[in-house]
């Protein structure tokens, strides 16, 4: 995994060495302070998260194939849609999270949002977010909301304030609805809705404080005593039908503890957890930990050891394959990850994984074959920016430069660089065939770069 901030100001702070999730730093804000908001990308997590909202989704009447579960990387308590294919959790409120009901409780409320049509009356300016340029676009108003709603600079949609207005502003109407249609769904997938009492409880009094104290999720969620009042009543009026899932608890110990060995203390990490202990979580977690230190030896023994559990896990073969990546043990990441790909070769993450592993080798059949991965991987999932960069670097190697442009292009774009991101696709248009599919694309990312490169070429 690699983390990249923007703009060129701003640093990673040490991350870069062992960031152990696929992830892309989204467009900061223009103003002071600036604070990279990041988009985490990781497999298993996702994967994690896919299994908890299933159900859930599946009651509000939406495909967890099209609704996609996010997480950006912000220790402050948030969840929030901002179209009707993406659901975004902060990192810490999954980690605040005590049990996966609490979790799939705030996925209830946030689907509901979706199925009563709140998020469709109030998006504006948003292209489809199936292209690049438009999540990119998309993304960047998510980090202007997400970041600092005080700041003067939000892009795509305005401002930051009016962002803040446009994604964030449910009404008490809205909030109402969706505690009312969560719960039901709750029920519905055999999931107690008591739960989503226990998520309420936990920002009691946040609205007592001053605005710079709160949680986000109490300034983008209102709360107030009839709406806590409420949501006991529909807790004790839908009863859950059936059991909820026996996976539901490793699928969210997984989820959380691989968040917490990745963005926590990894030497306070370790003392937390007893040596004695040696199940997936813990191994997975103390495997994390070393390398962060770094510790490659200690980290190695330890994936290994939850390889020999689990063999034939698709996650734990891609973790082992980080693990050795970016301990430089090029050959054997390529092994690690080939397992992972053969367990689970559909799967774009770890697709992309495999191709950055190949290309690390720096031979041409490494070359040949991280390109035909890469591609595979852009193919099911172009919204990596990281996967991107690597395909720019392939098809760079391979001497198609109008490709490497058009990558590029597309990696700007989702970066929220549109300026960058124009020339790149200026670029690729001049290299590309005229009206081919690849030259579309150029021209996607032109017509949604252009206002940003306009106001470039005006300031210079």
């Amino acid at each position: 995994m690699a983390l990249s901030s923007l703009p060129g100001t701003i640093r990673t702070a040490g991350l870069l060495a062992f960031a152990p999730l696929i992830a892309a730093a989204l467009l900061l804000l223009a103003a002071p302070p600036a604070r990279a908001q990041v988009l985490i990308r990781d497999a298993e997590i996702e994967r994690a998260l896919k299994e908890l909202a299933q159900p859930i989704l599946a009651a509000a009447g939406l495909s967890s194939e099209r609704v996609q579960i996010l997480v950006l990387q912000d220790n402050s308590l948030n969840a929030f849609v901002a179209d009707s294919q993406h659901i975004f959790l902060n990192s810490g409120l999954i980690r605040k999270m005590k049990t996966p009901a609490m979790l799939q409780a705030v996925i209830a409320h946030e689907a509901a949002h979706i199925s009563n049509g709140h998020i469709t009356r109030r998006l504006v300016n948003a292209r489809s977010t199936r292209t690049a340029a438009g999540l990119g676009m998309l993304l960047s108003a998510v980090v202007a909301v997400a970041g600092n709603t005080a700041a003067a600079g939000g892009v795509a949609v305005g401002s930051a304030e009016s962002a803040r207005r446009v994604f964030l502003g449910n009404t008490r109407a809205e909030e109402s609805a969706a505690d009312q249609s969560g719960a039901r769904f709750l029920a519905s997938a055999g999931v107690d809705p008591s739960a989503m009492i226990d998520v309420l409880e936990i920002f009691r009094g946040q609205e007592a404080l001053a605005a710079s104290r709160q949680d986000p999720y109490t300034r983008t969620h209102p709360l107030w005593s009839a709406r806590l009042r409420a949501v006991r009543g529909y807790a004790a009026a839908y009863r859950p039908r059936g059991q909820a899932s026996p996976d539901n608890a490793y699928w969210f110990a997984r989820a959380r503890g691989k968040l917490e060995a990745f963005t926590g203390n990894p030497s306070r990490i370790l003392r937390q957890l007893r040596q004695a202990e040696q199940n997936d979580i813990t191994l997975m977690q103390r495997a994390v930990a070393y390398h962060r230190l770094p510790d490659p030896e200690k980290a190695l023994e330890n994936i290994n050891a939850l390889v020999a559990r689990r063999p034939n896990d698709p996650y734990v073969q891609e973790l082992k394959g980080q693990i050795l990546l970016e301990s430089r043990q090029f050959q054997a990441a390529v092994r690690a990850y080939a397992r992972a790909v053969d367990l689970s070769p559909r799967q774009p993450l770890v697709l992309a994984g495999y191709g950055r592993a190949l290309l690390a080798l720096d031979t041409s059949a490494g070359n040949r074959r991280a390109l035909e991965a890469l591609e595979r991987a852009r193919a099911r999932d172009p919204r990596q920016p990281r996967m991107m960069r690597d395909l720019a670097l392939a098809y760079a190697r391979a001497g198609n430069n109008g490709m490497a442009s058009l990558a590029t292009a597309e990696r700007y774009a989702l970066l929220g660089r549109l300026e960058d991101a124009a020339l790149h696709a200026e670029r690729a248009s001049g290299l590309l065939p005229r009206g081919s599919t690849s030259w579309n694309r150029a021209q996607d990312v032109l017509s949604a770069a252009e206002p940003a490169a306009s106001q470039g070429r005006r300031r210079r």
